[in-house]
């Protein structure tokens, strides 16, 4: 008899924090490589030391929910507890949230706007590769109590 997994049907290589440094890493080399003739002016650079900030500030937030939760920050492994407290209350997912705006944050306070047309291949990408699994985890393990937050949090904002 074989036994039920308890945790998403995420592929193990996949890492989100590995994904959003990968999506900064292609935004930095585009904006390297294919110049626009206007550099982010100060308060766009501004901005984007901002945005890490904030991405930042809420994933730290989504962390603590975890921990306060006694539940696993691993998206590969088995949940406890379904976190609806907190940044968990404008966002089922304020960390991949926080990655995003720091996708988009870090190109661009180098000057470089190329973080704002690789945020779609990074949402895209998490969506498919991460979210949907582990959303399909969650409702098949908390039933109601997950279809009822997802219908009252959105997925990303």
């Amino acid at each position: 008899m074989e036994q039920e997994q308890d945790h998403p049907n995420i592929n193990r290589n996949i890492h989100p924090p590995i994904l959003a440094l990968i999506c900064i890493v292609i935004a930095h080399w585009f904006g390297w490589f294919v110049r626009v003739p206007f550099g982010a002016p100060d308060f766009l650079q501004n901005a984007g030391f901002g945005l890490i900030v904030i991405g930042f500030f809420l994933a730290v937030a989504a962390f603590m929910e975890f921990r306060k939760a006694h539940t696993t920050l691993d998206p590969h492994g088995s949940v406890k507890t379904l976190v609806t407290d907190g940044v968990y209350r404008i966002s089922r997912n304020p960390i991949y949230l926080g990655y995003l705006l720091m996708v988009i944050g870090f190109p661009l306070n180098a000057g470089l706007y190329s973080g704002v047309l690789v945020a779609p291949l990074f949402v895209s990408t998490i969506n498919r590769l991460v979210i949907e699994k582990e959303e399909a985890y969650l409702e098949k393990k908390f039933r109601e109590a997950y279809t009822g937050y997802r219908s009252r949090v959105r997925r990303w904002l």
